[in-house]
């Protein structure tokens, strides 16, 4: 007789869920809602993210308080000048005990990885990071090695006017499903944070809230979230209109389509839904699309996005 299987995960539990852990993050993280939740939708869609901004504004926390609240193993990569692919995915070592080689993996295997400050290491280094994203796998010295599921990167990147910085290429930028700036504090969220670590750090209080295995499964239920005929349709007209602008220089890809319909699937979650609503992609737009665009003179990404998404009709669904 076949093996029962296990029910799917439905959209109310994957919110439920989703808050438990959002909740559990922001006993670290002061305010950052928008942030902690593109975050967090960035590991349900599948993806990999870039957070952006200058030193000491919460980047390397947050992906502290995410890889702890889901209970994963987490790595840290300092990107610096000299570091080496190698020492990213790992080496082979002569055990002079049983005269072999040992394959020493790198901190690439792991659930979540932090690679901090990824423009201050050079180009050869940052693309040893493509085949991980990428495929999740890695070869070194010509073996293949899978990546255990799930597998997120969380980068920072300080601005690019930064001494010692090497900008990311097109095809590395292109592997983030979203990118996001984490912004200043408010004044009663700069108050809040002092008052928290007046006495140490609560990072060091934290627990898992959930475990692996349900990350898998919001993951699986993310990929069930119903996007209608009306809705690709959109994003294909949100390209096409990128495309026609004469302030692009680089527009973005059919990999960026794919991926704003895969983070909507993913927010769509956040409220119990089971379809995505043009909503979606108009608020996923520019955390989606604005790091994958070239922009010709001084125009920002950004606010051609949000000029392209206040004019383009709105497509008419059915009532679910």
């Amino acid at each position: 007789m076949a093996a029962t299987q296990e029910p799917s995960l439905q959209p109310r539990r994957a919110a439920e869920l989703l808050d438990r852990v959002e909740k559990n993050i922001h006993l670290v993280i002061v305010g950052k809602d928008r942030v902690v939740r593109l975050a967090l939708a960035g590991l349900v869609a599948g993806g990999h993210i870039l957070l952006q901004d200058l030193p000491g504004t919460g980047k390397t926390m947050l992906a502290r308080a995410l890889a702890t609240s889901v209970g994963g193993i987490f790595r840290r990569i300092q990107c610096t000048p000299d570091l080496l692919p190698s020492d990213i995915t790992g080496s082979s070592v002569f055990n002079q005990k049983d005269l072999t080689f040992e394959f020493i993996p790198g901190p690439i295997f792991a659930h979540i990885v932090l690679a901090d400050e990824v423009n201050r290491t050079t180009p050869r280094t940052q693309s040893a990071l493509l085949e991980a994203m990428g495929e999740g796998q890695v070869t070194v010295e010509g073996t293949t090695r899978v990546l255990e599921r799930p597998f997120f990167v969380v980068a920072t990147q300080n601005p690019a006017e930064f001494h010692g910085t090497y900008p990311l290429p097109e095809s590395q930028l292109d592997r983030f499903v979203l990118a996001e700036e984490m912004g200043p504090p408010t004044d009663s969220e700069a108050l809040e944070v002092l008052a928290r670590r007046e006495h140490g750090d609560p990072i060091a209080e934290l627990s898992a809230v959930i475990d692996i295995r349900e990350v898998i499964e919001l993951q699986e239920a993310c990929l069930r979230v119903v996007v209608a005929p009306a809705i690709r349709s959109y994003i294909v007209a949100l390209l096409r209109a990128i495309r026609a602008r004469p302030d692009v220089l680089l527009p973005a890809s059919m990999r960026s389509g794919v991926y704003l319909q895969r983070a909507a699937q993913a927010w769509a979650l956040f409220e119990g839904r089971d379809f995505v609503l043009p909503d979606d992609i108009k608020l996923l737009s520019g955390p989606v699309l604005a790091h994958r665009l070239g922009m010709k003179g001084r125009g920002r990404a950004a606010d051609m996005l949000s000029e392209v998404v206040s004019t383009l009709p709105i497509p008419p669904l059915r009532q679910h």
